[in-house]
């Protein structure tokens, strides 16, 4: 398959194609403030950002024109959500861990193969995109990236517009449609940029698993939910195939393969991904209880309402009953699933957290699967800048501080 220069990357939107409306100003994006709640990711470089960017531009917008083509309110509405909400917000970490792992394989800006990874990690992305709008429909949560989720968004539009039926239901169907047509998206670029022969192969393999695995792991999510169950072992299982692999581990594997890795630097990666992966979702949940929605752009204690089995709800139901202390179980259960949760409530579950060691003995399991994760990379990866480079990213997904 013919490929672009690093000059154009993407490579795909035809003379006069433009991006989907913009819309209004979505405002400054909280992922990417640099902090104690988001950690400021460091990303591969603003080159390879910018050519990220460009690339997610120039394909949304040939999409967008297509959509045109086939009727002109299908693009100004679903077409155009997933354009802005692809190409407005996101820290772009899959598919900067994807870069990484190209990177630590041998692959340097400006090799034939750079506009293959830009596209591959564009697909990415619009896969992020199928999943978080999915997501956010599924928790039932009302802020994504510090603005609306799009359910929310599209079901004010059905108000605002005074169209008919429930707002609501129009707003689900739609946000499913959305999600549905960032994956259609995603996996159509995934298969334009393939290359041939043996790279487009060993590419494709971590692709397919990493789309059921995603799916596995979010239905396992609500699955554990619906039960009613609180533990360790399933919450850590849900983290594992729901963040670990599809945030970090996947990705890494993405880049290797496509730079033909030899098996031993391959595994070397995918065990530092699924370490720092799991440090990624375990501070995903610190930040859902403790997070402060000014800077994680989502509201606090979503998960405690939802009645979610993370792992330190899990850890804190366990630790309140060993010890026998009836006063915190209570918070605990009258909390967990509690959708009318006050504010005052949800800051007495974080004292019991805080008082029953959850919070600090969660930070140490993050911070021990850092420095195991680093370490990996430490021993696999021969060029310093490599090495700093993947060292600042998972540092900066577990939530740490640079050294």
């Amino acid at each position: 398959m013919a490929t672009t220069g690093p000059g154009a990357p993407g490579g795909d939107a035809p003379a006069g194609a433009r991006e989907c409306p913009p819309g209004p100003d979505p405002g400054p994006d909280p992922d990417a403030r640099p902090g104690p709640d988001r950690g400021g990711p460091a990303g591969p470089g603003d080159e390879f950002r910018r050519g990220l960017e460009e690339t997610l531009r120039r394909y949304t917008g040939r999409r967008c024109e297509e959509a045109g083509g086939i009727d002109g309110l299908f693009r100004a509405r679903p077409a155009a959500d997933v354009a802005r909400f692809t190409l407005h917000g996101g820290k772009r970490t899959r598919a900067a861990f994807l870069w990484w792992g190209w990177r630590a394989s041998g692959g340097r800006p400006g090799d034939g193969d750079e506009t293959t990874v830009l596209r591959l990690a564009a697909a990415l992305e619009l896969l992020q995109t199928c999943a978080l709008i999915h997501d956010d429909l599924m928790d039932d949560s009302a802020l994504r990236r510090g603005r609306p989720a799009l359910h929310v968004d599209l079901a004010r539009r059905h108000r605002h517009d005074g169209m008919l039926g429930s707002p609501e239901a129009y707003g689900a169907s739609m946000a499913i449609l959305a999600g549905d047509l960032a994956l259609a998206w995603a996996d159509d670029l995934f298969t334009e940029a393939l290359p041939e022969g043996p790279a487009g192969r060993r590419v494709r393999e971590p692709w397919r698993a990493m789309r059921t695995e995603m799916v596995a792991g979010q239905f396992l999510d609500l699955h554990t939910q619906a039960g009613g169950g609180f533990s360790a072992p399933a919450a850590l299982r849900v983290a594992h195939l729901k963040s670990a692999l599809y945030t970090v581990e996947r990705p890494l594997q993405l880049g290797a393969a496509l730079r033909g890795a030899p098996p031993e630097l391959v595994g070397a990666l995918r065990l530092a991904g699924r370490r720092a992966g799991l440090a990624f979702q375990l501070r995903d949940d610190l930040l859902g209880v403790f997070g402060d929605p000014r800077r994680t752009g989502k509201p606090a204690g979503d998960d405690v309402r939802e009645g979610k089995n993370t792992y330190p709800a899990a850890l804190a139901l366990a630790r309140a009953e060993a010890l026998g202390d009836t006063e915190a179980l209570a918070v605990l259960r009258e909390s967990l699933g509690d959708r009318t949760l006050t504010p005052q409530r949800l800051a007495r579950f974080r004292e019991v957290l805080t008082e029953l060691g959850v919070r600090a003995a969660v930070e140490r399991r993050i911070e021990r699967l850092s420095a195991l994760a680093l370490d990996r990379i430490d021993q696999a990866c021969d060029d310093p800048a490599v090495r700093r480079g993947l060292a600042g990213l998972v540092r900066a997904v577990a939530g740490m501080r640079p050294p």
